[in-house]
């Protein structure tokens, strides 16, 4: 029989291996105290109303230790241990359930499947996990991000001291886990990037799709929905986060998504779109002519921001600092509202006093990874960070001229635009991941031409 298309893009699907996983861990452990314990809990489904949930998504941090995707489950990684250092407790197999819901992979499948040295059912929980913490030195978890396992886990180190008096030995201290995993998180192996490639791909195909469907008196759920559906095509169920798509004054709202309104000849749209990719998210914001073609205000501001976005992708390689490509979009920006008239004054002394704010009040763009802001610090210590080969990032300039804003004429009034891709930094430079969608004016005019 025949293999269908899609079965074969399926089996030459980029993955991360077992191996990683294992790798990961041993990574973390490796950087642990000796005599302690890490515990990373699993995200929980969320009601979306009466008796339906929302689609369930594995949290990041405990996707990206284990690849295990039920919910209801916890990772426990005990450097040492005699009996196996990394635990996972889960939801056991229940045939009823998996009637209803799909299959569990159990204990067993754990053990069997996803390299765990030891699995129990996460009912039992509570009369096992307390002896894995009696006696550990430092407890590794992240507090605060769940006010219910917070509790059970103070819960357990109570269970724990009221058994002092019998010997039992309460951890001496808690560290939180943030800082050590997410800078593992910050630089991406050869198997993510290989994920984020493709993600960089589909979403930028996406946004060429949308370009050449467009057109005035459309409605920009109608864009929205092309988008969600070049994704499925291209093997990503979900968008990385909600799509924008301005028309018009609506693209000076920067997290606009109501995207309800009908789209106008003359207008711009913003869209800010990109998906999810086996857990690997793209961010990428395209700004196009409605009706196909710039006209010549637009056209100046887009070609504007095109050179702040340039601007700041040569400051992107390996040894320059986090800081250096906003610094050079904001010069860019800055010198380029003074050109257009927007602002007036010496190009150094507008930057000093934040001028350029009210047309580019965002920073120039976020860590980029299994979150659409990804983890990682941007400072070490009072230094902004390094970059290093492997960090992905966005870069992602923009002017936003207010419609209510009667300091400019009214011929600016009303105008959004931002250009935004993923670059990976590389030993030479920088790689960019979403090169598929067109940036400059006249390549956009064109291939909006061919579907005229």
């Amino acid at each position: 029989m025949l293999q269908t298309e899609s079965a074969r893009r399926e089996q030459a699907r980029p993955r991360i291996s077992n191996g990683e996983y294992a790798r990961r861990r041993r990574h973390l452990m490796d950087m642990m105290e000796p005599n302690s314990i890490a515990i990373i809990p699993s995200a929980r489904e969320v009601r979306r109303s009466r008796d339906t949930e929302y689609p369930f998504r594995q949290d990041s941090d405990f996707n990206y230790l284990s690849g295990f995707r039920e919910p209801d489950a916890v990772l426990v990684l005990v450097p040492g241990r005699g009996h196996g250092e990394y635990v996972m407790f889960c939801r056991d197999s229940d045939p009823a359930q998996e009637l209803w819901h799909g299959a569990r992979a159990g204990p067993e499948g754990v053990c069997q499947h996803f390299g765990a040295d030891d699995a129990f059912p996460v009912a039992d929980i509570d009369e096992i996990l307390p002896g894995l913490i009696e006696g550990r030195d430092r407890v590794y978890y992240s507090m605060g991000r769940s006010a219910g396992f917070d509790r059970r886990i103070m819960d357990w180190v109570n269970t724990i001291r009221s058994k002092e008096a019998s010997g039992a030995v309460p951890p001496g201290e808690f560290t939180d886990l943030d800082h050590m995993l997410h800078d593992l998180r910050l630089v991406k192996s050869a198997a993510e990037l290989r994920l984020m490639r493709r993600a960089g791909e589909v979403s930028a195909a996406a946004h060429r799709h949308i370009m050449q469907l467009c057109r005035p008196g459309m409605f920009e759920y109608e864009l929205e929905g092309a988008l969600h559906y070049q994704f499925v095509r291209g093997g990503a169920r979900y968008p990385a986060y909600p799509c924008i798509v301005g028309g018009g004054r609506n693209a000076c709202t920067l997290h606009y998504t109501s995207n309800d309104q009908r789209l106008r000849d003359g207008d711009l749209v913003l869209v800010d779109a990109g998906c999810e990719y086996d857990y690997y998210a793209a961010d990428v914001t395209r700004t196009f002519p409605v009706g196909g073609k710039f006209s010549p205000e637009q056209r100046q501001v887009y070609d504007l921001v095109l050179a702040a976005q340039e601007a700041a992708l040569a400051e992107i390689r390996a040894g320059n600092h986090w800081n250096h490509p906003h610094d050079a979009s904001v010069r860019a920006i800055t010198a380029g509202l003074v050109e257009l008239g927007l602002l007036d004054g010496e190009v150094e002394e507008l930057i000093a006093s934040g001028a350029y704010r009210e047309y580019y009040m965002h920073r120039v763009g976020h860590w980029l990874g299994l979150d659409v802001h990804d983890v990682g610090d941007y400072r070490v210590g009072d230094e902004w960070r390094v970059l290093e080969p492997g960090m992905v990032l966005t870069v992602e300039p923009g002017v936003y001229i207010a419609p209510d804003n009667t300091s400019v004429a009214r011929k600016w009034r009303g105008i959004g635009v931002r250009i935004e891709d993923d670059v990976l930094v590389t030993r030479d430079g920088y790689e960019l991941l979403t090169a598929g969608a067109p940036r400059r004016a006249e390549e956009i005019e064109t291939l909006m031409a061919e579907s005229a």
